[in-house]
């Protein structure tokens, strides 16, 4: 496991950060730009030197201020993808991927070569210069030159905020095979909330050098405390549900959870894998009685259990429909339905509104 406990005064600026995280799966920093995230993990690459504190990665102490430890970054087997890959442009990639790994000593490796070139799926680019690659498969790259060190720690500081909406696609799968395949901790730097539910396993909300709040993905998105940080676009429920039919007659697929059914856009996935999907709370509809004729695929009963009312043209509403379900409706019909802690509804769900995230086996 690691532990991060530091301080750091910038200008104006204070950082003051203490978490921990598992000894593998993906633990994301999340927060708007200028909340220290890249500041902690340039800490702990030892880029940067904390005023004080403490961080280490399964007992071993990279930083100490009371005990004077300050390891050099290339003592601290921690490895690092940066924003812009930052690859050797007058090496080929295999002599980028083999960079760190030479300089790794050979009873420290863990991480095979042709395991990285196959999982991260660059056996066709080695020869290629970075100049002939495209955004995303730079960062795969550097993503497979990063694991060649057999880090104690993986870094990841926003490595797709570069790319556009395909280039990210195309990566992704990636990033998550990662957390199956190698059993090293990730640290992953975001402010794109729909990447951290493909990704992580838990979440670190940061905010002005602090954090706001640490625990598991679901648990902290279902917090009503929280909802209005995610935004009106980004509000919303993660549910880890069990495919039940890849692709039934209408082209949807079918997944389980609590007894229920949940009807989504056709996922790549097999019957019994688990998966992770994220509905937004905007897409959540509520009924006082269940519809006879809708275009809505996914109706449950269910109860609300908590009313959000932060004042806007907006409420927040937390449904119990086995799980833990957001809406966010206009404060106009939260008026006309008369609605109430405790009553008995209906929730809607628009099959086209449904998102896979990240598969649940991977947590």
């Amino acid at each position: 496991m690691f532990e991060i406990s530091i301080t750091h005064q910038q200008g104006n600026f204070k950082l003051d950060v203490s978490l921990q995280g598992a000894k593998s799966g993906v633990t994301a920093l999340y927060g708007p730009s200028g909340a220290g995230k890249t500041s902690v993990v340039n800490m702990v690459a030892g880029l940067v030197r904390p005023d004080a504190g403490r961080i280490a990665i399964n007992g071993r102490c990279l930083f100490d201020s009371t005990r004077r430890i300050d390891l050099p970054p290339e003592k601290r087997r921690v490895g690092y993808v940066f924003q812009d890959g930052r690859l050797l442009p007058h090496l080929s990639v295999r002599s980028n991927l083999t960079y760190g790994m030479n300089r790794t000593p050979l009873a420290r490796r863990f991480v095979q070569f042709d395991q990285v070139v196959e999982i991260l799926g660059i056996r066709r680019l080695l020869d290629r210069r970075p100049a002939r690659l495209s955004g995303g498969e730079k960062q795969r790259v550097a993503i497979g030159r990063a694991l060649l060190t057999s880090p104690a720690m993986l870094l990841m500081d926003e490595p797709l905020a570069s790319l556009d909406a395909a280039r990210k696609a195309e990566v992704l799968p990636f990033i998550i095979r990662l957390g199956r395949e190698f059993a090293v901790p990730i640290l992953y730097v975001s402010h794109a909330l729909d990447e951290i539910v493909n990704l992580a396993t838990r979440m670190v909300m940061m905010q002005e050098g602090c954090v706001l709040a640490d625990g598991d993905l679901e648990d902290l998105l279902s917090r009503s405390d929280l909802q209005s940080r995610f935004g009106w676009g980004e509000s919303g429920s993660v549910i880890s549900t069990v495919v039940d039919d890849p692709e039934d007659p209408s082209g949807l697929t079918r997944l389980r959870f609590g007894g229920h059914i949940l009807k989504a856009p056709r996922m790549d996935a097999a019957r019994g894998e688990s998966v992770r999907v994220r509905i937004p709370a905007r897409h959540v509809a509520i009924a006082l009685e269940s519809p006879v004729r809708t275009s809505f695929q996914n109706i449950f009963p269910g109860e609300i259990r908590e009313i959000a009312d932060q004042g806007a043209p907006f409420v927040d509403v937390r449904l119990d429909i086995g799980r833990p379900l957001w809406s966010r409706i206009t404060r106009q019909s939260f008026l006309d339905l008369n609605l109430r802690s405790g009553q008995s509804v209906f929730a809607l769900i628009k099959s086209v509104a449904v998102s896979q995230g990240a598969s649940a086996e991977y947590r």
